[in-house]
């Protein structure tokens, strides 16, 4: 299985998950960028993963469609005008041969799901970034910070891939809060040669985000409440 992002937008990703000549879509924010790579390489779309309902999620959504009807399109409620197949917390279900699991991460919005498939990839839209975790819409912080305290619980080893390139903005703040954490500087300084280079940071992983994220880290809602606060006034 081959993971691939497609830069779009400012600063999302479209991750593309790979076997052969066919192609699983997570959060396709646009689709002429797609249908391009589709092709030049000769791929043959299966299904669309969506993790929630903002436009640079599912924008590119419709396009998809009209070039291929027939997709299965999986997600929760909050996307039950694009997706075929509504998804709830801890559902199962196969994409290309790979047993995939949907996790309720609510706060962004409050149906926003991530994906884990085969134990080893998270695809977790806008629930947690790497050093970081998004923006709590909903006000529901509670339900944010049961997202995260859940994500925390998977395993070391699995990949994680956010829906955008936050990671060196995201940890200016993190230096802010945790000045003395040498895991911190140092990866700092790896993200730093990588956009130095256009190079993507993505996908970290759940041990690093472990060492390095606050928000994962907070061992208390009022912590992650006040953590939260300061990045969104930061």
């Amino acid at each position: 299985m081959q993971i691939i992002p497609i830069k779009a937008l400012s600063d999302n990703y479209i991750w593309l998950i790979q076997k052969k000549d066919q192609v699983i879509v997570v959060d396709p924010s646009q689709a002429d960028e797609l249908l391009d790579f589709f092709a030049k390489n000769d791929l043959n779309p299966t299904a669309i993963l969506l993790t929630y309902n903002h436009a640079d999620h599912v924008g590119g959504v419709v396009k998809l469609v009209e070039h291929y009807p027939n997709l299965p399109i999986y997600g929760s409620k909050e996307v039950s005008q694009f997706a075929n197949h509504i998804m709830v917390d801890q559902q199962e279900f196969e994409c290309l041969g790979s047993q995939t699991k949907v996790i309720k991460t609510a706060g962004h919005t409050a149906e926003h799901i991530s994906y884990l498939i085969d134990n080893k990839h998270l695809f977790c839209g806008d629930s947690l970034f790497s050093a970081g975790c998004g923006r709590v819409f909903t006000g529901d912080y509670n339900a944010q910070f049961d997202t995260l305290q859940r994500l925390g619980q998977l395993a070391d080893d699995v990949k994680i891939y956010p829906a955008h390139e936050y990671t060196q903005s995201n940890l200016e703040f993190v230096k802010v809060v945790m000045p003395n954490n040498q895991a911190v500087q140092y990866y700092t300084q790896q993200v730093a040669e990588l956009r130095c280079q256009d190079k993507i940071t993505l996908p970290s992983t759940m041990g690093l985000e472990k060492q390095v994220n606050p928000f994962l880290m907070a061992k208390s809602l009022a912590e992650f409440i006040e953590l939260r606060k300061k990045k969104d006034c930061f």
